[in-house]
């Protein structure tokens, strides 16, 4: 049997980016929950939109115990997403809004078969 496996888009990466099990944080001023990523052993702070956790996980609104739920759900595709960013800019933190979540090349389920 012939599964697709997700298969983090950083793993291809020339930098190395890893992501501290460290707690997200809401940050209510930007509707935003920030989270850490090291590239290169270097701690930078990232960030996913409640926009985008409301469009792609499911959060069903801006409330900080629902965003961070959601948050919790999606954290293997958002660390995805946000390391496919980190690589694509040259490893400065970044700000993850819903439209990133369909750009091309960043999808779920690009990854080798099983």
């Amino acid at each position: 049997m012939n599964a697709i496996l997700p298969r983090p888009a950083y793993e291809d990466s020339l930098m190395h980016i890893t992501f501290p099990d460290d707690k997200p944080v809401f940050d209510g001023t930007n509707l935003t929950v920030r989270f850490m990523a090291q590239v290169d052993g270097e701690a930078l702070v990232c960030a996913i939109t409640a926009e985008a956790l409301e469009d792609h996980f499911g959060a069903d609104s801006a409330l900080e115990s629902t965003l961070m739920a959601a948050f919790e759900k999606g954290r293997n595709r958002i660390r995805s997403v946000c390391a496919e960013a980190l690589d694509q800019n040259g490893g400065n933190g970044v700000v993850l809004h819903s439209g990133l979540f369909r750009v091309e090349g960043m999808e779920p389920d690009r990854g080798a078969t099983a």
